[in-house]
C-alpha cells in the first residue's frame, strides 16, 4: 500500500461522513425531526420490523424516552403501533406511507444518480474493494464504539 493513498483515506472518510451528516441534517429538517428522531425513523424503516425496545438498545436510550420519541413521530404521522405477531405483551414500530413518501421524495434523486455517478465511476473489482473496506472499516468502528460504552463521561 502506498503511503500516499493510505494519508488520503482518512480525510477522504471524513469529508464523506461530513456529507452524509449534511445530508441527514436537511432530511431531519424536511421531516420537521431532531438527529435523534431520525436516526428512530432509519431503524423503523428498515426492512426488519423492529420494537422499542430494540430502538432503545440501538441508539443506546432508555425505553421511557423511546417511548416518548415514538409517541412524538406518531402524532407526525410517521410511524405506527402493531401488536408483535410472536409475543401480545410487545409491539412493532413501522413506518407510514407518509413518511415512506416523504424519504422516497428526498433521497430517490440521489439514489437514482448514484447508479451512474458513483456506481458506474468503478469497474467490479474496485466496488468488491469498497465494499471491503467499508465492511473492514464499519466493524472497527463499532468496535470502537463498544470500548467508548465502558467510558464514564467527562466530568
Amino acid at each position: 500500500m502506498s503511503s500516499d493513498i493510505a494519508r488520503e483515506v482518512g480525510p477522504a472518510v471524513q469529508a464523506y461522513q461530513a456529507a452524509v451528516a449534511g445530508f441527514d441534517r436537511e432530511l431531519a429538517r424536511i421531516l420537521g425531526v431532531g438527529a435523534t428522531d431520525l436516526a428512530c425513523l432509519e431503524l423503523v424503516l428498515a426492512p426488519a420490523r423492529v420494537t422499542p425496545r430494540e430502538v432503545a438498545d440501538a441508539l443506546g436510550f432508555t425505553t421511557g424516552s423511546v417511548t416518548t420519541m415514538i409517541d412524538r413521530l406518531e402524532k407526525r404521522g410517521y410511524v405506527t403501533r402493531h401488536p408483535h405477531p410472536d409475543d401480545g405483551r410487545r409491539v412493532i414500530v413501522r413506518a407510514t406511507a407518509l413518511l415512506r413518501g416523504h424519504v422516497d421524495a428526498a433521497m430517490g434523486p440521489m439514489l437514482a444518480s448514484a447508479q451512474v455517478d458513483v456506481l458506474g465511476a468503478f469497474d467490479d473489482d474496485e466496488l468488491a474493494a469498497v465494499v471491503r473496506f467499508m465492511r473492514v472499516a464499519t466493524a472497527h468502528q463499532a468496535a470502537h464504539a463498544e470500548r467508548l460504552r465502558a467510558e464514564p463521561p467527562v466530568s
